[in-house]
């Protein structure tokens, strides 16, 4: 009896065909679309209103506009983009200036040229730059001659804290003053201007023109020497 097939090491000598599947050669172009994107990394935000129809679907004829995930918040303003920034830009410098001046520390306290006008507004940190001579001669217009001693005893200290020679504060006592400039060739000198002053306002020693000019040649001495 002839077999209708033959074996081979234990396989079939006839097998089944095996079927070859091909595929069109433009297959992707159909699954390119917005409809199979699966990945994730764009969000739909907005779709173009259409005709409703299903056709113009199928046909994807209508188009979606997609935002990137990555996308932040901008300010789109056209051509006043810059005025908005450099508007922001002040507003920071404005607030840092009010926070280390009248809100804060001070650090930029413009204190030349400011006006002074009586001795209470003199202090450590304006000194420098108050314009004491000015506030003399307005004492001497007003015949306040007491006063007028007053700020010429504060400009021998200004004048003494220009020259490194005191440290002027707001709450140092005369004698602190006087151990300071103690080696100093002058101290002698300084001791008797704070004595006059102590006297004349201190002690609300009345001064007429005389008095008066006699107690300012002794000031105005002083200050040429030091100076």
């Amino acid at each position: 009896m002839i077999s209708n097939f033959q074996t081979t090491f234990g396989r079939t000598a006839l097998q089944t065909p095996e079927n070859i599947r091909t595929f069109d050669a433009d297959f992707k172009d159909r699954y390119d679309s917005n409809k199979y994107n699966y990945e994730g990394t764009d969000i739909i935000t907005k779709t173009q209103p259409g005709s409703g129809n299903y056709e113009d679907y199928k046909k994807e004829e209508l188009e979606q506009e997609e935002r990137n995930n990555s996308d932040g918040l901008s300010i789109n303003l056209g051509p006043f983009t810059w005025l908005f920034y450099i508007a922001i830009a002040l507003a920071v410098i404005f607030l840092v200036y009010v926070l280390l001046n009248e809100g804060g520390t001070g650090l930029f306290t413009i204190n030349k040229n400011k006006s002074i006008n009586t001795y209470q507004e003199i202090t450590a940190e304006n000194i420098e730059n108050a314009d004491i001579h000015a506030l003399i001669k307005n004492a001497e217009n007003n015949n306040d001659y007491r006063l007028a001693i007053r700020y010429y005893y504060l400009l021998v200290l200004k004048t003494l804290s220009l020259k490194n020679h005191i440290k002027f504060e707001d709450d140092k006592t005369n004698n602190e003053y006087l151990d300071e400039v103690s080696s100093k060739p002058f101290s002698k000198d300084f001791a008797y201007t704070s004595y006059l002053y102590n006297y004349i306002w201190y002690g609300e020693f009345p001064l007429n023109t005389d008095k008066y000019n006699k107690a300012k040649s002794n000031f105005s001495s002083f200050l040429n020497q030091v100076k």
